[in-house]
């Protein structure tokens, strides 16, 4: 099945735009992960297990894996091996927000979806969609690019001005009409600029997701960022929190305080949609 629709399979199933980043550090965990022999896998087994009907989506970030050399990659592949295991429906997103030239990019594409069998990917735009075409080829893969970053800084250059037109403006209409022929991509633009995701929304339309990082931790505001980048059918979207949830405790607790979290973040979603 196809990325795009495994991801409305489960936006209906779990009644849910909410995704959960497994993103562990290993400082953050409690205490009794710190002796096992696969702290990362075993923290994030027990987040998926109290969330998996909550979400749509869970989305590591590989560089809290990466920091720890080849055991970090090793527990990102079980990670993403049990959920494909436990929770087949539930699509796999890998945050890696790789760029480079078209031939470097098949093996980042061979690392993805070979080699760890994820669902989609997030990448970065900087190098016009004739590198990017060896992600953009893979038709039943979701590619992620992009556009407005929720942090602070974001606007250095993302906020420039082309021709009467700012950078990301730009990036979400390139990508919306020429990149998409195969219906596979989809934009990433922060919680916490809600008049810029509703901008993109306009330029997309309905017919394209966008994946939003940036409620909880990050301080984005639930209600504003779902409201803008919401489509007609009160979906097209992927609302992203990770440390938000996560780590809702430091104790023992922490799966059930996760889950109760998630379930409190994903009925403010819904009440706005």
């Amino acid at each position: 099945m196809d990325f795009i629709s495994k991801l409305q399979k489960i936006w209906e199933k779990n009644n849910s735009l909410l995704c959960i980043g497994l993103d562990p550090d290993i400082d953050k965990l409690p205490d009794s992960f710190k002796s096992s022999n696969n702290p990362l896998f075993e923290f994030n087994k027990a987040i998926i297990d109290a969330t998996a009907d909550l979400v749509c989506a869970f989305k590591p970030n590989s560089a809290f894996y990466e920091a720890h050399g080849a055991k970090g990659i090793e527990e990102l592949k079980q990670t993403f091996d049990y959920i494909r295991s436990d929770y087949p429906d539930i699509p796999l997103i890998l945050d890696f927000k790789r760029g480079d030239i078209g031939n470097t990019n098949n093996f980042y594409a061979q690392f993805a979806f070979d080699y760890l069998g994820v669902d989609a990917v997030t990448v970065q735009s900087w190098q016009g969609r004739e590198a990017i075409q060896p992600f953009l080829d893979i038709k039943d893969k979701g590619i992620i690019v992009w556009c407005k970053a929720s942090n602070e800084g974001s606007g250095e250059f993302q906020d420039l001005e082309l021709n009467g037109k700012k950078l990301y403006l730009q990036i979400a209409e390139n990508v919306s009409k020429e990149w998409n022929t195969n219906t596979n991509c989809l934009l990433v633009v922060g919680a916490t600029y809600p008049s810029e995701l509703k901008e993109v929304r306009n330029i997309v339309g309905d017919n394209m997701v966008l994946l939003v990082p940036g409620i909880g931790a990050q301080g984005g505001d639930t209600e504003a960022a779902v409201k803008a980048s919401v489509n007609s059918k009160g979906d097209g979207v992927i609302i992203n929190s990770a440390r938000g949830i996560i780590y809702a405790s430091g104790g023992q607790d922490f799966a059930e305080k996760a889950r109760a979290k998630a379930i409190e973040t994903r009925d403010l979603i819904n009440l706005y949609r």
